[in-house]
């Protein structure tokens, strides 16, 4: 197994967003460090089947093994894609798309880490989210959107993310929460877990959005325990594009995001830089990268 022995790092990144041609030559000069590297993705690597396909391909060719876990990008039905698949349907061509490339998934057993900082189990997600994570005052999921409309606060997956055949991404997120629960419990309990979602597995990292209306299309109340329930070492996350590293409950969170262009170029650290994950960086602080 790759990872055996000792040798070699886990790695995250997410949110690599590869429609930018910045974001393109990023994942074009991302190397690993060791051949017994892990590379963990969570998620939006890019919105048509042709750039995620490119980006996991190259990266599969580079890493002992990819691990990856759908964003809402991923999910996206955009009208410039010619893979006109929705909903169900489109994840389920991805995974088999990650599956011809040698890319690990959310429907595959999950790996188990043995390299520094191991052996730990390698969980990727795929959850959504279900509109529970409401601003305050606003009682229902309903009233909530209807707020986000008004204010122009909405997100692209109104209208590119098909929940088909659900008859909502809410459903469909307690679908996906359901079936994900059962196998984290069927797990092998020795082991701890490093958990990778693409939406943040609680709240509270959405508390410093620019808009936190936004924060409905995160996550789900329903994983507020899951990082103590199923004994995660590390929690890998992206969407929010605000990499940095939180503690919760005494477990260590990374978001790991790359973020658009016009984001990265205002931070001082240089886009693209692998979160090591595991074994765990010295000193880690709690504050943003």
């Amino acid at each position: 197994m790759a990872g055996a022995g000792g040798g070699g790092s886990l790695l995250a990144i997410s949110d690599l967003h590869v429609r930018h041609p910045d974001n393109r030559a990023i994942v074009e000069a991302l190397h690993p460090e060791s051949p017994d590297d892990w590379l963990l993705v969570a998620g939006d690597v890019g919105d048509t089947v042709a750039q995620i396909e490119w980006a996991l391909r190259l990266l599969a060719g580079r890493f002992a093994k990819v691990v990856w876990s759908p964003g809402n990008h991923e999910l996206w039905t955009p009208p410039s894609d010619p893979v006109t698949l929705r909903g169900v349907a489109r994840y389920a061509h991805l995974v088999e798309l990650c599956r011809d490339l040698g890319v690990v998934t959310p429907e595959d057993p999950y790996p188990v880490w043995e390299g520094r900082g191991g052996p730990v189990t390698v969980a990727p997600l795929f959850l959504l989210y279900d509109h529970s994570w409401r601003p305050e005052g606003f009682d229902t999921p309903e009233a909530a959107l209807a707020e986000a409309y008004r204010t122009g606060i909405v997100c692209t997956d109104e209208y590119l993310l098909h929940p088909d055949p659900y008859e909502s991404r809410s459903a469909w997120c307690a679908a996906r929460v359901a079936e994900t629960a059962r196998r984290l419990a069927d797990r092998d309990p020795a082991l701890p877990t490093v958990l990778v979602n693409h939406w943040p597995l609680v709240r509270e990292p959405t508390r410093i959005l620019r808009y936190p209306i936004f924060a409905q299309w995160c996550g789900t109340e329903a994983t507020a325990d899951w990082h103590v329930r199923f004994d995660a070492a590390a929690v890998v996350y992206g969407h929010l594009h605000i990499p940095r590293t939180t503690w919760y409950d005494g477990v260590r969170f990374e978001e790991v995001s790359v973020g658009y262009p016009r984001e990265w170029r205002r931070r001082s650290a240089p886009p693209g830089q692998l979160r090591r994950i595991l074994p765990e960086p010295d000193g880690v602080p709690p504050t943003a990268w």
